[in-house]
């Protein structure tokens, strides 16, 4: 470990990322309400005396975005601040458990977020010249449809970006692309004691889904796609059989697989059920598409994990990210995006959602280091 990297090191601070993190998890700020927690994330970093923009995205949102060291800067820490809405509004705020942190958005992604501010303000304690040339980017909207990154993208597109989403420590080099398919089914309204008069849209929502999960498309391996039904509604007026009932399926989609493709193959597929089911009305919708990429690890990202982890007492190894995220965004801009943070992706939009401090004082050393490069 070289010296400069050394010193940054010893200004990460453990106990005020911890309460960093824990004051960021107990600050609500779902997609569109996220002004408070800009505000006190601008506080945070205004304390080194580098400037910090806003960067507009709509009326009372905005990005903050900072930079340091000499010319524009080819990196990039990226982070989203905000979560998906509260499960349960009571139940949102920061619990720590031995060294376990739980609440809403600890892992996606406000323990990624945290370590990137950690590791800010231990790199602004190094002389002025001494500093890399570094941004720092903490968006908006990502839960939604990604509107703060878009905004960023505008006006920037940095040659490299590292995103703070849950990985478990594990670098991700590829990512998963992304399908969303919206679907309704539409009946014909009896009451309930008489159903062999009507006709429930429920039956044939049921009866398209069971299609298409028997089809060889859907029966890949997860390592290839993951198809999820993500929610199901239907009319409710009572005693009576519904006449309408929507779906929203999502499908993860290896980094090598063609989202219109899968999309042309499910067209088809849906297509052919509105001929096979008996009275069925069926609309469709593909909602959403993005591609996933494939980078490899440049060389000197892995010199400096390879490193650096076993400092750390991690184990490396490179993962696909099975999400989607703001890295398809970038990636389509021309950056080249990987992913790297703290928690635990399957417990992410959860009850159950945590992370670790050690994960997350981990983080900020990384992001550090390959800031120094």
């Amino acid at each position: 470990m070289n010296n400069l990297l050394e010193q940054v090191w010893k200004e990460i601070d453990p106990l005020r990322l911890r309460q960093t993190l824990m004051e960021m998890i107990d600050i609500y700020s779902p997609s569109g309400k996220e002004e408070d927690i800009q505000l006190y994330l601008e506080g945070r970093l205004a304390t080194t005396g580098i400037p910090v923009y806003r960067q507009e995205v709509e009326e009372e949102r905005y990005n903050l975005v900072a930079t340091m060291g000499p010319g524009k800067p080819s990196l990039y820490l990226v982070g989203h601040v905000d979560t998906v809405a509260a499960w349960d509004i009571d139940e949102y705020a920061a619990v720590e458990e031995w060294g376990v942190v739980r609440g809403l958005g600890s892992a996606d992604m406000k323990g990624g977020c945290a370590a990137m501010v950690e590791a800010w303000l231990a790199l602004a304690t190094l002389p002025e010249e001494q500093r890399p040339s570094l941004g720092l980017l903490l968006a908006v909207g990502e839960e939604e449809n990604g509107d703060g990154s878009m905004r960023f993208l505008q006006e920037h597109c940095p040659e490299r970006v590292i995103i703070g989403e849950p990985t478990s420590m594990l670098p991700a080099f590829s990512h998963f692309g992304y399908l969303e398919i919206s679907l309704g089914t539409q009946g014909r309204r009896i009451h309930s004691s008489m159903p062999e008069l009507g006709h429930t849209a429920i039956e044939s929502m049921l009866r398209v889904l069971l299609q298409l999960e028997r089809s060889p498309l859907l029966g890949q391996t997860p390592s290839k796609l993951v198809y999820s039904i993500r929610e199901m509604s239907s009319s409710r007026a009572g005693f009576v059989v519904p006449d309408r009932c929507e779906t929203m399926i999502d499908l993860h989609l290896s980094p090598d697989t063609d989202p219109a493709a899968v999309r042309r193959e499910l067209e088809s597929l849906l297509i052919e059920s509105r001929r096979a089911i008996k009275g069925l009305e069926l609309e469709f919708e593909f909602a959403f598409e993005s591609g996933g990429y494939q980078l490899g690890p440049d060389k000197q990202s892995s010199a400096i994990l390879e490193e650096v982890y076993p400092l750390l007492n991690l184990p490396l190894e490179f993962v696909p990210f099975r999400s989607h995220s703001d890295g398809n965004l970038f990636y389509q801009a021309g950056s080249k995006p990987f992913i790297l943070g703290p928690g635990s992706l399957e417990t992410a939009h959860t009850a159950d959602e945590q992370t670790s401090l050690a994960e997350v004082e981990a983080a900020a050393r990384i992001y550090a280091a390959l800031a120094l490069g």
